[in-house]
């Protein structure tokens, strides 16, 4: 079927409004290649020192015919996501020389958890350690002795801060190394209202951590389908996995073997063979649209609009918000995921998956077939999945069919007919909804507001009886500039017991929920945040909020707050402990949430 007229004016729209800055990248990128393999341009001294440790390896580093990649890994063992990524290396590195080449880790990435982090101090680190990965994958590719570089990374900031490396160092390819999710534990549902349970005081702490850690319970990405999970999804419609490596288990034969097969193509696509596919190329305009197509069509996480236009800077393009509202109005919502369903990701990709997903999409014209990927050319490859044959890799052609329709549905059949985001704006500012799982009837709603400058706050309201009404609950002082705008997720159990009690109840705020927010109606990433000159700066308790998903707006209707002075909170508080004193530069100098929050694109 023809591209979809909507996903083409967006994309020429995209493509018009990063002539400047996707020309200029690209000519940085094609004269850095010109300079050929860079072992070349290094004198003895150099190359000595960076392979002495190389043993057997040594003669093919230092002839320099055979391809060198290099290996940037987000591995650590407290993080289930990125554990199984301790074996990765060894793997690489044999795959490596059974291909002709060598493999080097080049430099280690920092891999902080959200869940870990969720409502504590250390949270407020948690956005810009996107910039600090982007920074310490650059010292690691900066000794420019690779090829190709292998990126192992899985969870929510770890992704985004690779491609915007990956970005930079466009002129070699960049190749994503899954480790899968974890095998299913307590269903999310059963997780969810034990939490609310603890919340409202039914059950003690001793429950709340039955449950918790029957949900993450082993290596592996947490089974539901947040940011990490819609980080997986990403690399797959962007075209830097390769074809149905997402979602296979840690620690299988097939993983194992997928590992392999990556080295394998990497090798393959240097600029010393003749299938030269460097990343730069490969992050076109075209990839970033598919990537918001599949953002859509799968409710994905809403991290990912503040973490798409960072990495798409990154290689000269410009996003916009309403590119993302514009792709959503024109993609339906195929799958139901936790928490948008029941489902985990598990079972997502035993439905079909990602490979029956991306090839409904093309037949109904909603995806670019035409882009680079690192498996080849076209789209279309990716409609395939991974198979192990008597312990051979082989590819075949995916589910030509949903198989279970209550968690996966073809485009013609969807769940709804519109993605899983809203664009909002008004007097209060531009901010974004996920839609995806709210029911239609709480789209609109329009309350008091209640205001709070801390999340603990609004815990203590609601527990002393102060939030049982219509509300809407503003926490406002929570973006970048403030105190490096930390997920608000926590709320969410809170939140949710006063929705169940039949309340109107919304979200406000220049802060960010994750994709696991779930069923309540939250305006977030409201920009101008409240220091840097947003009107919600001005709101006071009581003033009329109207939140409307279903026009697009978001707007306070009692008159003169403009007119009012700003709050001024004591902020302090954010800028020390917990190595929080580290990153005063990253809150002075951070962008706003609409072009990504960015602090080194």
């Amino acid at each position: 079927m023809p591209l979809s007229p909507k996903i083409a004016e967006v994309t020429d729209r995209i493509v018009a409004r990063s002539a400047a800055t996707r020309g200029a990248y690209l000519d940085r990128m094609r004269r850095a290649a010109e300079d050929g393999p860079a072992r070349a341009h290094l004198t003895c001294g150099n190359q000595a020192h960076a392979y002495a440790a190389m043993a057997g390896d040594q003669g093919r580093l230092a002839e320099g015919r055979a391809p060198n990649l290099g290996i940037i890994t987000a591995y650590n063992d407290m993080l289930s996501a990125h554990q199984p990524f301790e074996r990765f290396p060894g793997l690489i590195r044999d795959a490596a020389r059974e291909n002709g080449a060598t493999a080097q880790v080049a430099g280690g990435v920092p891999a902080m958890c959200d869940g870990v982090t969720q409502g504590q101090p250390g949270m407020e680190l948690s956005l810009f350690s996107r910039d600090v990965i982007a920074l310490a994958a650059g010292v690691g590719l900066s000794h420019n002795c690779f090829d190709a570089a292998l990126y192992l990374g899985v969870c929510d900031k770890i992704v985004p801060g690779l491609i915007i490396a990956a970005a930079t160092f466009g002129h070699i390819p960049a190749v994503f190394v899954p480790a899968g999710p974890m095998t299913s534990g307590l269903p999310n549902d059963q997780k969810a209202k034990v939490r609310q349970q603890f919340a409202t005081g039914e059950v003690g702490r001793d429950k709340l951590m039955e449950a918790e850690m029957a949900s993450y319970h082993g290596p592996g990405t947490c089974t539901f389908y947040g940011t990490a999970n819609t980080n997986q999804m990403l690399m797959e419609f962007m075209g830097l996995h390769l074809p149905g490596a997402s979602f296979v288990n840690p620690n299988t034969p097939l993983r194992d073997a997928l590992t392999v097969a990556a080295v394998e193509r990497a090798t393959q696509i240097t600029a010393l063979g003749n299938d030269y596919r460097p990343a730069g190329e490969v992050l076109d305009e075209k990839a970033f649209v598919n990537g918001i197509v599949g953002l859509m069509a799968t409710g994905g996480s809403t991290n990912l609009v503040l973490h798409l236009p960072a990495m798409a800077r990154a290689a000269g393009v410009l996003l916009e918000p309403a590119d993302f509202a514009d792709i959503s109005a024109a993609v339906p919502l195929m799958a139901r995921v936790y928490p948008n369903g029941l489902a985990d990701v598990n079972h997502f990709h035993a439905a079909g998956g990602l490979g029956y997903m991306i090839g409904d999409l093309l037949d109904a014209g909603l995806l670019h077939e035409d882009t680079v990927t690192i498996a080849g050319d076209g789209l279309s490859r990716y409609r395939q999945e991974p198979k192990l044959i008597d312990g051979k890799l082989t590819w075949a052609e995916g589910a030509g069919e949903s198989l279970n329709d209550k968690i996966l549905r073809p485009a013609s059949d969807p769940f709804q007919p519109t993605g899983g985001l809203a664009e909002l704006s008004g007097n209060l500012g531009q901010g974004i909804m996920k839609v995806s799982a709210v029911s239609p009837e709480r789209h609109v709603i329009e309350a008091p507001a209640a205001v709070f400058h801390d999340q603990a706050d609004v815990k203590k309201a609601f527990q002393a009886g102060q939030l049982n009404r219509d509300v809407v609950v503003v926490v406002r002082f929570q973006g970048p500039k403030a105190n490096g705008m930390p997920e608000l997720h926590s709320l969410t159990p809170v939140l949710a017991v006063l929705q169940d009690r039949g309340h109107k109840v919304a979200l406000v705020t220049d802060g960010r929920m994750s994709g696991a927010s779930g069923k309540v109606p939250s305006a977030i990433h409201v920009s101008p945040e409240a220091l840097d000159g947003g009107l919600i700066a001005k709101l006071q308790d009581g003033d009329l909020i109207r939140v409307d998903a279903a026009k697009g707006t978001l707007d306070v209707l009692t008159g003169g707050v403009a007119e009012r002075a700003p709050a001024t909170p004591d902020l302090s508080a954010n800028s020390h402990g917990i190595g929080r004193e580290l990153f005063d530069v990253f809150r002075r100098t951070a962008g706003p949430a609409t072009s990504g929050a960015g602090v080194v694109v």
